[in-house]
């Protein structure tokens, strides 16, 4: 009997150190991934941004340049086969033969990429989420005694991408949590722990920057009845976000020629980008802008009809982005609408109502609560806006504001992007 206790003890042993080994291995790869990802599309989208701010014919040709090299790259190069985000993630994990190819990996990098630097207006979170989890997949079928650990291992690759885009390892392992897995294994905690210290150690090497550098000197209890009115428009802007990706997918999906779905699609984000340049890429850019300013702004009748129109047309170009063929999600979009909502939010109380808030504390929690409302995870959001900024001076707030805002779309609309399936409706 101690003969065998022993044998078995001594396999544990070796499937806990190799469990070990290839934690320490997705987590290094996704990190890399998500770091060289994110460096060269600021570096190409920044040039491109700068070129069709002087020459703006370029707002009608990057667009539809950029779509049809991705549906020439998929049609040629990733064995005709479409992206479908972070569901193609769920479908692994919810079968076992279903595994993610690793073709996903340079297909996601680079139609990623492409979409966001050519103007298309979403992120490269969902484009890192999916290459990373395929990582994570490819891993486990290398040798059989990963078999078991399928799930763990891709959170652990989504959990080491999110946090090598967003300087959060928290974040990242809530979101690997709350999003993919929903439950908690030994396993779990090992690999995603594991892979997210790598990825940070990684961060800290190189030296990141917070991506957003504010300054958040204080909050006031009196301002805490304008926070849940900020969650519960963020809720009420996360399903309107929501809604339309599903319905312009849907309709773009009923059109058999996919050249037709490129012009249509480029002709409607060609010309939201000529009246509306804060909506190229996925809009890091012009949330800076506003950071830097949003003290300084006084609410005119211009700037705010400015401020509802890209509020009201971000969904709508990021939809039509994702359904005529660009790769991405709602992370970036979230992010953007819930700092141009706090903003506006911010602005008119201190316009019109004198109340005095503090325009950047509504910008930051904005965008953690349309994030939170976006994908049903307000743990996420919290930690991964406090990772982008460095700083957990609102934690209060936006812990409180990000339960409001997932509980108000939830109430309002029971699916995420991500959750909604035709059959959940019939």
């Amino acid at each position: 009997m101690n003969k065998t206790a022993q044998i078995k003890k001594n396999h544990q042993l070796i499937k806990f150190r190799k469990l070990v080994i290839v934690s320490i291995l997705i987590g290094f790869l996704s990190a890399f991934l998500g770091i060289s990802l994110k460096k060269i599309t600021e570096y190409y989208e920044e040039i491109f941004f700068h070129e069709v701010s002087v020459h703006p014919v370029f707002y009608i040709i990057f667009p539809v340049f950029g779509l049809s090299v991705i549906y020439f790259l998929r049609q040629y190069l990733f064995k005709k086969k479409e992206n479908k985000g972070i569901k193609e993630v769920f479908e692994s994990t919810a079968s076992k033969s279903n595994n993610l190819p690793s073709y996903k990996i340079p297909s996601h990098f680079i139609n990623g990429l492409l979409t966001v630097i050519f103007g298309g207006s979403t992120g490269i979170e969902v484009s890192t989420v999916v290459a990373t989890a395929t990582i994570g997949s490819v891993a486990h079928e290398k040798e059989n005694v990963f078999r078991q650990y399928k799930t763990e291992l891709i959170c652990a690759g989504v959990a080491a991408g999110v946090t090598a885009l967003f300087s959060s390892p928290i974040a990242g392992v809530l979101f690997a949590f709350e999003v993919i897995s929903r439950k908690v294994t030994r396993a779990f905690i090992i690999s995603n722990l594991i892979a997210v210290s790598i990825a940070f150690g990684l961060l800290t090497i190189l030296k990141e920057e917070p991506l957003f550098a504010v300054s958040i000197v204080t909050w006031n209890l009196k301002a805490i009845p304008y926070f849940i009115l900020l969650g519960i428009l963020a809720g009420m802007n996360s399903v309107y976000l929501t809604r339309c990706v599903l319905f312009f997918k849907s309709q773009f999906g009923k059109i058999d020629t996919h050249y037709y779905k490129i012009i249509l699609g480029s002709a409607v984000l060609s010309l939201s980008l000529f009246f509306f340049p804060q909506l190229y890429g996925e809009g890091y850019h012009a949330i800076k802008g506003i950071f830097g300013n949003a003290p300084q702004i006084q609410l005119t009748i211009t700037l705010a009809l400015t401020f509802i129109g890209i509020l009201i047309l971000k969904p709508i170009v990021t939809s039509i982005t994702l359904a005529s063929g660009g790769d991405g999600g709602v992370f970036a979009p979230s992010l953007f609408i819930g700092a141009f909502l706090g903003l506006l939010l911010a602005s008119i109380l201190n316009s019109f109502f004198h109340v005095n808030v503090i325009p950047v504390n509504f910008m930051i929690i904005g965008m953690a609560a349309v994030l939170s409302a976006s994908i049903h995870a307000p743990f996420t959001a919290i930690f991964l806006v406090c990772g982008l900024t460095n700083d957990y001076t609102l934690f209060f707030p936006i812990l409180v504001v990000c339960l409001i805002s997932k509980y108000t779309a939830k109430t309002i609309y029971p699916y995420t992007v991500y959750s909604y399936s035709p059959s959940l409706v019939k």
